[in-house]
């Protein structure tokens, strides 16, 4: 129980002292869980072409419907992505807290 105590007030100790680099290293960077090939299916690569397609595509001259309807088709292409198994990611803020963690209950 003492153990416990201690590696919980460890943690809060570190999070208290260091709540925005955890935030700035999270929200930039992220680590795939899953180091192995991924291997990305013809629709997937079809998928993210149009995603660079509509990324390339010069948005000024369009008109605010176009561009609503750009980003609909943006949203839907991003959730069947999602869908095929776009993998788990961790973020470096969590991945750090799980490394702490173990060193401490280990």
């Amino acid at each position: 129980m003492r153990k416990i105590r201690l590696s919980l007030m460890a943690i809060m100790l570190f999070l208290a002292f260091n709540p925005i680099a955890l935030q700035a290293e999270s929200s930039v960077k992220s680590v795939p869980a899953h180091t192995g090939k991924a291997v990305m299916s013809e629709k997937a690569n079809v998928l993210l072409t149009r995603l660079d397609e509509i990324n390339a595509l010069d948005k000024s001259n369009l008109s605010s419907l176009e561009k609503k309807e750009m980003r609909k088709e943006v949203r839907a292409v991003k959730e069947e992505l999602k869908a095929e198994g776009g993998g788990v990611y961790l973020s470096v803020g969590a991945l750090i807290l799980v490394i702490i963690l173990l060193i401490v209950l280990l």
